[in-house]
Order: structure tokens, then C-alpha cells, then sequence
């Protein structure tokens, strides 16, 4: 689903703290390339890790990958390092080494949430919901961890792939109660409900996701989902409006044809 999609990519953006923008990168290059002359190695490690991230942030994967390599040459010990350089390796779609680089992650630090948060949306994202959630579970375990709703809406997204409502809902809840205006969670609680028949209290969740994201900003499915809500109540108005934003925004997609073709129940 390209809710799942948007919230997969989001949560692993946030797994690692993020420094520099695009316009300070050839900057923080030769800076790093100054500093190696004179620092320690665990200080060139941290150095070449928040440069991967930064790139990583960025996009720019090959020099991404080249800075978390230099960091664990430097630092082989160090799980964050490992960690970085797994996330990258994932997102280049490399994912037996991504999965080897996780895996000794974790060995090294087997209590860090972040690492376990990001290895449980790893599993995820390859096709092992049923095993991610345990990872996040011990991620939400951790009462020093400080951003709980990334591992809660990653939850909340894998338990929605297994189709397991409750659990999904249960994980959702207490994001929403966290971080009450982030679009995915709401709109994951739409889903929710909707599949569990309580079309009021999905279309609350549409209302609050309508508050927070703007019509040109949420995806189709997520559209979509909203008309059958509204169908669902009678509410033709809130149908037709959905409808036009619908066809405005996403003419060329599924939904759009499954909501021409009338297939509300599909």
C-alpha cells in the first residue's frame, strides 16, 4: 500500500540523527578531510558516521555508503556505525549484506531500540512482518527511548500488512497519543477502523487526517479509503468532494478507476 510505502520511507529517514543539508555538504567534506590529520580514530569514525547520515539524508547513496565505510574501518566495534551502514545497504536494495551489517548491529548492541526499530521495518519491508514486530516491541521496551513513535507507527503499518486490526490499533493508539498530528498515524487509524467496521470512528480519523495533510499531499489509497468511509455512512457530499480530489490529483491510478467503476466493497 502506498500508505505503508510513505510511512516505511519516514521511519527509516528518522532512524539515525540527521546533520547537514545538501548546499554544507562540499563543505563538511574537506572539513573532514582536514580533521582526519589530527583526530583520533573514534573521532574520524563519528566524523565520517554523521557524514554518511548526512548524505544519506540526502539521498546520495554511493558517497553515503563510502563515508559508513571508512567509519567502520575505523570503528569496527561500533554498532551505530554497522547500523548506518545497513540502513544504506537497504536502501540500495543490497539486502543480504544489509541483513549481515543489522544482525552484527545488534550483537554488538543488543538493547539499542534504534537499531532494533530499524531492524524490525527492515524485516518489514522484506516480506517478514510476522517476525518485525518483536524488534519493535523491544524497541518500545526501552524506557530511555526517545522517539517510541516511529517504532509504534511501524508496528501499527506491519500489523496492518498481516491484517492483525487489533494489534495494528493498539500500536496506532498510543502513537496518536504521542505525536497526535503526524498524517500517517491518523490515517492508519482510518484503516483500522474502517476494516473493523466502525465507520464513525474511522471517519473521526478522517477528519483529523484532513486537518493535518493537505487533499494534494495524501496518496490514493489513502483517498480512497476516505470515499468508502464516507459511503460506508451515506454521506454523498464528503463522498463527491473526496472524489474530485480523486480524479484532480490521481486520475491515472487504480483507486481512481476502482472509484469510477463503483467498486466500494472490493
Amino acid at each position: 500500500m502506498a500508505y505503508q510505502r510513505s510511512l516505511a520511507v519516514a521511519a527509516v529517514s528518522l532512524a539515525v540523527l540527521l546533520v547537514g543539508c545538501a548546499s554544507s555538504m562540499p563543505d563538511a567534506g574537506a572539513r573532514a578531510a582536514r580533521q582526519d590529520a589530527h583526530a583520533s580514530a573514534p573521532q574520524r569514525a563519528a566524523l565520517r558516521l554523521q557524514l554518511a547520515s548526512a548524505y544519506y539524508a540526502q539521498g546520495q547513496l554511493d558517497v553515503a555508503l563510502a563515508e559508513a565505510e571508512q567509519a567502520v574501518q575505523l570503528a569496527p566495534d561500533d554498532a551505530q556505525a554497522y547500523g548506518m551502514r545497513a540502513l544504506i545497504l537497504a536502501a540500495q536494495r543490497q539486502t543480504l549484506p544489509a541483513e549481515k551489517d543489522f544482525l552484527y548491529a545488534l550483537r554488538l548492541a543488543p538493547h539499542n531500540p534504534e537499531l532494533s526499530n530499524n531492524y524490525g521495518l527492515f524485516l518489514c519491508q522484506t516480506g517478514r512482518a510476522a517476525q518485525s514486530l518483536a524488534y519493535f516491541d523491544a524497541a518500545l521496551a526501552d524506557a530511555a527511548y526517545v522517539s517510541p513513535e516511529k517504532a509504534l507507527n511501524n508496528g501499527g503499518a506491519c500489523s496492518l500488512a498481516l491484517q492483525d486490526y487489533p494489534r495494528a490499533g493498539a500500536y496506532l493508539l498510543r502513537a496518536v497519543r504521542i505525536a497526535p498530528d503526524v498524517a500517517v498515524t491518523n490515517a492508519g487509524l482510518v484503516r483500522v477502523y474502517y476494516q473493523q467496521q466502525d465507520y464513525r470512528q474511522a471517519a473521526y480519523y478522517l477528519q483529523r487526517l484532513g486537518k493535518i495533510a493537505t487533499m494534494e499531499s495524501q496518496a490514493a489509497d489513502v483517498l480512497w479509503l476516505g470515499i468508502k468511509v464516507q459511503h460506508k455512512l451515506g454521506d454523498t457530499g464528503a463522498e463527491a468532494g473526496l472524489g474530485a480530489h480523486l480524479r484532480n490529483h490521481h486520475s491515472g491510478s487504480p483507486e481512481y478507476a476502482a472509484y469510477q467503476n463503483g467498486a466500494f466493497d472490493e
